[in-house]
């Protein structure tokens, strides 16, 4: 492991229970880049964090160019009631022309060819009418072209120097496409991080194993797995531990070698069978928070040895939210890119809370819906239990609700934040 630690005590504060956007302002103000740096190919670069400005060496396009199948010409001939052109050449795509139009001459042009010499100017070809008289081949073109119509100018796109991306971006399609405008064949991006996803609990059983009363399907493992999916990471399922001191201990201890996160769910809080605190506090510095949030109270951030440490509670919504809001970020700024910042809008509320305890901040599961006036408002999920999966299914996003509020009445405008905007379809 090469990785660089993250900067000393990053994670201590002095508070038993830190508010929502305290704990964002001390990831954001602390949390560096452990990622290394390679360089890839661009066939290989989709989704990868960009690790260094990427500016044109060149004009793109780099010549002006013909936008459409027609006509080029020049348009100082041009007059009011068209005219009347000499046809004295054919110019393809990837044939550049040096043969410079004269007065009233135009050339047959296709899309993407090279503007011959001295032409400014492209008619379309189903708006010409070409005939042929004494031999030589003549076009006529209609009135009310204006200059510089359907050509693609030198630079039009991009011109030389022009900065086309920053570093930390992860790179979409359109983004190596514009990479590749300009030429270049590869691209400086951080590795993906390597993370280590870990479920705790006696009571768990994977899917296709035998379940007794008192057993639980991990349905953790799947969610992470699937959320790690829209980070810049690659995964690896260490199992699920038993609650077992020893083997807590060493599986944190072999992981820290060999991996950037470790990230896990269970085993979150100070109960007499949740040892992951425990082992952390041995292995490395705990820092934990308890948030002033719900669901997600009881969170574990941490380091051991240079790995960082994200200990997820083990209901399924809470480890979820946990994820999107905390978890989501902090991967994205170790791999190299931007603190990400959920997308959020302000719609009416579709339903009431008729109390809700001050000085938390909540997320509940919601949806959009247009009620019986013709309003889109945002539907609440009926059951707010942290551990019922099909309010996860069923939601399109979370609804967002401030410390200060005490109650919701039917109208209020609320925070909607959509699983589109954290990358989930």
């Amino acid at each position: 492991m090469t990785a660089k630690r993250l900067l000393d005590d990053c994670f201590l504060h002095d508070k038993d229970r830190l508010k929502h956007h305290e704990a964002l302002g001390i990831l954001k103000d602390r949390l560096s880049a452990i990622a290394e740096v390679e360089t890839v190919r661009l066939e290989d670069a989709l989704e990868r964090i960009l690790a260094e400005d990427v500016t044109a060496p060149r004009d793109v396009p780099l010549a002006d160019n013909s936008a459409v199948d027609g006509y080029a010409f020049r348009h100082s001939d041009f007059d009011e009631a068209g005219g009347f052109f000499r046809l004295n050449q054919r110019v393809a795509a990837g044939h550049a022309s040096d043969i410079t139009l004269g007065p009233w001459a135009a050339a047959r042009i296709f899309t993407g060819a090279v503007m011959p010499p001295g032409s400014d100017t492209v008619a379309m070809q189903e708006d010409c009418e070409t005939h042929t008289q004494d031999g030589e081949n003549f076009v006529i073109i209609p009135q009310g072209l204006k200059a510089g119509a359907n050509c693609r100018k030198a630079g039009e796109d991009v011109s030389a120097g022009t900065s086309i991306l920053k570093a930390g971006q992860r790179l979409r399609p359109q983004d190596i496409a514009a990479v590749a405008s300009t030429g270049k064949p590869d691209i400086s991006v951080h590795r993906k991080l390597r993370v280590a996803l870990v479920s705790t609990g006696d009571e768990l059983r994977r899917p296709g194993d035998l379940i007794t009363v008192g057993d639980v399907y991990d349905s953790n493992h799947f969610l992470l797995r699937g959320l790690s999916a829209i980070a810049p990471v690659e995964t690896e399922d260490l199992g699920i531990l038993k609650d077992d001191k020893a083997l807590v201990e060493r599986t944190l201890r072999d992981a820290s070698h060999r991996f950037d996160v470790i990230l896990t769910t269970g085993g979150a809080s100070r109960g007499e069978e949740d040892h992951m605190l425990e082992a952390l506090d041995r292995l490395g510095q705990q820092h934990m928070w308890q948030l002033a949030i719900k669901p997600g109270r009881p969170m574990m951030f941490g380091t051991i040895g240079s790995s960082v440490f994200l200990g997820l509670p083990g209901n399924p919504v809470a480890a979820m939210v946990c994820f999107l809001l905390y978890a989501r970020p902090v991967l994205s700024v170790l791999a190299g890119g931007h603190f990400l910042q959920p997308q959020s809008f302000q719609i009416p509320a579709g339903f009431d809370i008729a109390k809700k305890k001050p000085d938390r901040r909540e997320f509940y599961r919601g949806y959009l819906e247009t009620d019986d006036e013709g309003r889109q408002v945002a539907r609440k999920f009926m059951r707010d239990g942290s551990g019922l999966i099909t309010g996860l299914r069923e939601a399109d996003g979370l609804i967002e609700i401030p410390e200060d509020a005490t109650q919701i009445k039917a109208g209020d405008m609320v925070a909607y934040l959509p699983f589109s905007g954290f990358g989930i379809r």
